[in-house]
């Protein structure tokens, strides 16, 4: 059994500025996002509309994550506090709410570039779970979504001192491993052959989705909707209709090849 280490969130601090790990592992994924778009750009994107297209979905993916949070999880706390909705850095995004703001960032800019908004997604798609790899990881440092109560003979069951005294499951790094490592290897590998148009995009919901319904059972379930939420959690209930949008974007790329 294993003891969270109790990571310091913060990278250094000058009077009452601070840089926080969140922040940093955000920043480390814009720019490693960047050098693989760079990679997929010689399929025909020029720099230029690369760095335009990157930094409009980032802008896209921390509103819509902030504000997912808020209005998903933690509607009553963020209502008594407002202004902390702001405070980005301190954690707390959700990927429900960042995948919507992306979705309509990347919509945006489609129009203004005369791209097609699936043709957009095709080529972002692999690209994403480098951030959801590297923002979980900061979750872990932050200690928060912790997993449920674990036996104590896992050999990786893990206490975190300041949740209680009981063996979890590292919830944070499964996160990492299946929404991150395994499905940019998969999308990877599957976006590199020519595919018909919202393949790849209904791959990574699919992909998504049904790593993240894995996860849940293995994570703290945050309040679900009507009470269930030891049945079906809140990122569960998120998470179907990804699915069913993958279900559906892979069938019609499959009968308009």
């Amino acid at each position: 059994m294993l003891i969270y280490p109790d990571i310091d969130p913060v990278v250094f601090s000058v009077g009452e500025f601070s840089i926080r790990w969140y922040g940093v592992m955000y920043l480390a994924s814009y720019m490693l996002a960047w050098q693989l778009a760079r990679l997929r750009g010689r399929q025909g994107w020029g720099e230029e509309a690369l760095e335009s297209l990157l930094f409009t979905l980032f802008v896209g993916l921390i509103v819509g994550g902030r504000l997912g949070q808020a209005l998903f999880y933690m509607p009553e706390y963020y209502l008594v506090h407002p202004r902390e909705i702001l405070e980005i850095w301190k954690g707390g995004m959700s990927f429900h709410g960042g995948l919507v703001g992306t979705l309509l960032a990347a919509l945006l800019w489609a129009k203004w570039h005369d791209r097609s908004w699936l043709e957009v997604g095709d080529f972002v798609a692999p690209l994403a779970p480098v951030g959801l790899l590297l923002g979980r990881i900061g979750n872990f440092i932050n200690g928060e979504i912790w997993g449920r109560i674990a036996d104590p003979s896992l050999p990786w069951a893990m206490v975190f001192p300041h949740v209680d005294r009981l063996p979890r499951h590292p919830a944070q790094l499964y996160h990492a491993a299946l929404e991150g490592l395994l499905l940019f290897v998969l999308l990877w590998v599957y976006s590199n052959k020519p595919r018909p148009v919202g393949a790849v995009s209904g791959a990574f919901l699919l992909g998504y989705g049904v790593f993240r319904c894995i996860v849940e059972f293995f994570r703290e379930p945050d309040a679900g909707i009507f009470g269930f939420s030891y049945t079906i959690s809140m990122g569960q209930w998120l998470s179907l209709p990804m699915i069913a949008a993958g279900l559906l974007l892979l069938w019609r790329a499959k009968a308009y090849r």
